[in-house]
């Protein structure tokens, strides 16, 4: 996607105009202009001198988005560039030139007749000389504000009008009428008329006030509209104010200052305590404490130590630290954020389609509904003045600004206050959707879980300390490469468990571990290995059935023949996912728990976290086959944060990844979580919800002004009367009132659950035969199953791993292995040799028995 700077767009009809020019292009697959930020958004194989020259065709300019900036920093350079306002401070002076002149104008017309204040003697009853000073002032006036009869006749030439059309339209036509009156005022004079018919045509058939007064009102709207504009992008601009400028770059023995862009991969950098961290690294020497918020939205700091990454814009708050540059430029986590929100910006949310097609024939539907105005007050008798004034009262009441800002300032907050709490949308029609989701799926490790093996319960035996049971057992599970030995290794480092000397170490493969520690052979494994040398009471044997009941691995520890006691291990539900899953059912949403584990252990964890309908032993094919059929329900939300996610969340309405996840489950999403939070997808949907309402408030508030204003313009309400000076005033307010609206959702509370409502559209009964039926049924073809006796597997965790080796085999398309039973299902579409199956078993250090088909 590439993307340009407008420039002289003023409404939604010039938006319209250049978005129809440029799709007219034969290799232009898309185009999506908005009047918001000014820019256009273009897919496709079009060169961009060809998109230009079409801009520049329908009468505006254009230029490559960050064409005159560095290669390294040019797309944020220019997305920042893109945002600065220019607009205000032109319409500012151009306002308070309109002003000065319309206040000389406003103390004749009103002041002088209307309040009797003074003016110089030789302009006292020359009606004359009265008139010719307010046409000059006018002249002053129209002249200040010529840019809206430049781009409102340029575009009329060119059959396209725009809004500027019907300003220049209505204050042309409001001078020419009064410039014939005062040719006529001179004839008059010439016939010696009374000064009292003079001064009846002066008060009553003169509207050079209303020719002045007309591009001034809406040169006040215009720059209330901007500075409100402007606002809309705060959250994005204040993000961008963090983007560092410099960076301390070691070269040799000394530390250079130089500019951001000339850091490159592989470059040293240091940082002090307080200072930003320039490009995304690793740190390689010192520990620190790191401010995230500018990309997490979370204030609270992150400990980072040697061989942690770091990003750039976030901030070192405590020590010095030394890191090694790994993404420098747009390639850093920094600037692919405000490059997703930049371009979601650019993308057209699909509520937004029918404010497009209105804009689009708006403006000469105005200007013919002017015409026929002025032609049935002529026909039902009334005077040409009268006429006129109803004519261009409609003219210039009518707003199609306020159609056009409608959504995009609406859309732009709403990214922007993403953006800030670290919830990132890929496009509006993503922002817009994801608050009409009504299932939710959820994989388990990683998004509800905190995907990491962690120490949850230590019962020592009767006669052992706590200490001791915890001593031995980290120190012998030290020696062992095992993902459960790693909890324990972790559990010692942090909470400075004593460890002890291991000799004689020995791991057998299925079994466990054994080793001597002061002179004791210790044995640690599963409780099929230990109560080989060790026996077991009724309240071990129920302690071990329930912990495995619930989701846990117990890990048995003996010394000498004697039970030292259990420790069971578990991966963690994080500390927000229960909270989470009951926002989604306050939110009427129906909530699914995916994973490949097996279904005693999945149950219990879906118990735990609140989820009531599971899904285990799934495969990644198989999420995505779970998910295509909860589809036939409702739009779903699918939220992961794997590689095995990815075909998942690409295949879901929309898809949610967790921001610590693997890049390619990022690649797949919709939405990108920064914060790891799972209460973060309720915040989403809530923000998606909020934004949503805020557009359709601004397209009823666009809509309904114009519906009821244009008629009581062209006087259908005869006790209702509007000149065009009102007309003007109103339209000035309409789109600033729209932007106003938009910049309350500043005030939205994301994470506010307290106001949540069921939504109106909830998913009924859904038929479990759909959803747990078995994902790898073929749709024509015969598949085989047969089972392999595997001896070895001890944990959900080996269960993981003997798995993922088998299915990653040619021709076996799921495995379904119990570490209960030793076994493993394979479910094949071709026939597999047994010396590649038995290969892949003993690869992964697992004992290999014999195949049953």
């Amino acid at each position: 996607m590439e993307q340009y700077i407008v420039t002289g767009m003023t409404c939604a009809a010039c938006q319209a105009h250049v978005e129809k020019a440029v799709s007219k292009l034969s290799n232009v697959d898309s185009v999506s202009v908005s009047l918001l930020t000014n820019s256009m958004a273009v897919e496709g194989s079009a060169s961009c001198e060809e998109v230009i020259k079409a801009v520049e065709g329908a009468g505006y300019g254009a230029m490559v988005k960050g064409a005159t900036k560095s290669q390294k920093t040019g797309k944020l350079e220019a997305e920042a560039d893109a945002l600065v306002d220019r607009e205000t401070p032109k319409l500012a002076k151009r306002l308070a030139a309109s002003v000065i002149w319309l206040l000389i104008l406003m103390y004749i017309t009103m002041g002088h007749n209307m309040l009797g204040f003074p003016i110089p003697a030789f302009l006292h009853g020359n009606f004359i000389g009265l008139a010719i000073t307010q046409m000059l002032i006018a002249i002053i006036v129209m002249y200040i504000n010529r840019a809206f009869f430049i781009s409102g006749f340029k575009t009329l030439q060119k059959l396209s009008p725009n809004m500027d059309s019907l300003v220049a339209l209505g204050s042309s036509v409001s001078f020419g009428w009064s410039l014939y009156v005062l040719y006529t005022m001179t004839i008059m004079v010439t016939n010696n008329e009374s000064s009292d018919v003079l001064m009846n045509v002066y008060h009553n058939r003169l509207y050079f006030e209303s020719a002045a007064m007309i591009p001034s009102l809406i040169t006040v709207g215009k720059t209330l509209e901007a500075m409100s504009k402007g606002r809309t992008t705060d959250a994005l601009k204040s993000l961008m104010n963090m983007a560092p400028k410099k960076a301390v770059v070691i070269r040799g023995d000394e530390q250079i200052e130089v500019d951001i862009d000339e850091v490159n991969a592989g470059d040293i950098f240091a940082v002090k305590p307080g200072e930003s961290i320039p490009v995304d690294g690793v740190i390689i020497e010192g520990e620190t404490a790191v401010d995230e918020s500018a990309l997490t939205g979370e204030s609270i700091p992150v400990d980072k130590v040697v061989d942690d990454a770091v990003s750039a814009a976030t901030i070192n708050k405590s020590g010095y630290i030394k890191a090694r540059a790994t993404r420098v430029g747009e390639d850093t986590t920094f600037a692919q954020i405000i490059q997703m929100v930049s371009d979601a910006a650019a993308t057209k949310a699909p509520i937004a389609k029918i404010a497009d097609t209105i804009s689009g024939v708006f403006v000469p539907g105005v200007i013919t509904i002017a015409v026929v105005v002025a032609i049935v007050w002529l026909i039902a008798g009334r005077d040409i003045a009268y006429a006129l004034e109803k004519a261009i009262t409609v003219l210039v009441i009518s707003c199609p600004c306020a159609l056009g800002l409608a959504t995009p300032v609406a859309i732009m907050v709403g990214n922007g206050m993403g953006a800030k709490n670290g919830i990132l949308f890929k496009t509006s029609a993503v922002l817009e959707d994801t608050g009409r989701a009504q299932i939710v799926v959820l994989d388990k490790t990683g998004t509800i879980t905190a995907g990491k093996p962690t120490v949850t319960d230590i019962y020592p035996a009767k006669g052992t300390t706590s200490e001791e049971l915890v001593s031995v057992a980290c120190s012998i599970e030290q020696k062992s490469e095992h993902p459960l030995a790693e909890a324990l290794v972790k559990y010692a480092e942090d909470n400075h468990v004593k460890l002890y000397p291991v000799n004689a170490f020995a791991a057998i493969a299925g079994n466990g571990l054994t080793g001597e520690i002061e002179g004791s052979i210790v044995r640690a494994g599963s409780k099929k290995f230990i109560e080989k040398t060790s026996s077991f009471d009724e309240e071990i044997i129920r302690l071990e059935e329930e912990l495995s009941g619930n989701g846990k691995t117990p890990m048995f520890f003996e010394k000498d023949g004697k039970l030292l006691g259990i420790i069971a291990v578990a991966d963690t539900i994080k500390e927000d996912s229960a909270e989470a899953i009951k926002q989604f059912k306050k939110l009427g949403l129906k909530v699914f728990m995916l994973t490949g584990d097996n279904e005693r252990t999945a149950k219990a964890i879906g118990d735990t976290a609140g989820v009531d309908n599971v899904v285990a032993g799934v495969l990644p094919s198989g999420k995505e086959a779970v998910v295509k059929a909860l589809q036939k329900y409702g739009k779903v939300v699918m939220v992961g944060d794997g590689i095995n996610d990815a075909p998942a969340l690409t295949s879901a309405d929309i898809g949610v990844a967790i921001g610590a996840g693997a890049d390619v489950a990022i690649d797949s999403a919709d939405v990108v979580l920064m914060n790891s939070k799972l209460t973060d997808v309720s915040a989403a949907i809530r923000l998606s919800k909020a934004t949503l309402r805020n557009i359709k408030e601004n397209l009823f508030w666009a809509f309904a002004y114009n519906a009821i204003l244009i008629p009581i313009a062209a006087g259908l309400y005869r006790n209702i009367e509007i000149n065009p000076m009102f007309g003007a005033g109103a339209m000035a307010l309409s789109s600033f009132t729209v932007c106003m609206n938009a910049l309350r959702l500043n005030l939205f509370k994301v994470h506010d659950s307290s106001k949540d409502r069921p939504v109106r559209n909830q998913v009924g009964e859904i038929n479990p035969d759909d959803i747990y039926k078995n994902e790898n049924t073929d749709e024509g073809g015969i598949k085989m199953t047969e089972t392999v006796k595997i001896e070895g597997m001890m944990c959900p965790h080996c269960e993981a791993t003997v798995k993922k080796a088998l299915e990653a085999l040619d021709g076996v398309e799921s495995a379904e292995v119990s570490h209960e039973k030793g076994t493993a299902v394979l479910t094949m579409t071709q026939d597999v040799a047994d010396d590649v199956v038995k290969k892949a078993v003993e690869d992964k250090d697992y004992k290999f028995i014999a195949i049953e088909k």
